[in-house]
């Protein structure tokens, strides 16, 4: 499998972890944007200082061919996906201690006694 099939199969998994399993619709809200668009500034400067300056290299048969900064494209798919599955995984995680503070239930953490 080549690094730009990989970074699609990964990209539409995702989405999929997004508008389906955790079903929080990220990908729709202006906030996801907004930090996808500061994400891919510095994604983009580093990307291009590794690449640059060879400290990363790719295969030239792997990628498609494209790059943004020295970077290939394919680099932005990961980027675009790692953003994506935290920000729905963190608004996932925090629906469900609102739900579960809004039925009444203790979701602060307790102090241990170690006396």
């Amino acid at each position: 499998m080549t690094y730009s099939q990989i970074a699609v199969a990964v990209l539409v998994a995702v989405l999929v972890v997004d508008l389906a399993v955790l079903r929080t619709r990220m990908v729709t809200r202006p906030v996801f944007w907004v930090a996808h668009a500061i994400v891919i500034v510095f994604q983009l400067l580093m990307n291009g200082v590794l690449t640059g300056l060879d400290v990363v290299t790719y295969d030239p048969d792997a990628i498609w061919g494209p790059r943004i900064a020295y970077a290939p494209v394919e680099d932005l798919l990961f980027g675009f996906a790692l953003v994506l599955l935290t920000l729905a995984s963190w608004a996932a995680v925090n629906r469900r201690a609102n739900t579960a503070r809004r039925r009444g239930l203790d979701t602060r953490t307790r102090r241990s006694s170690t006396r």
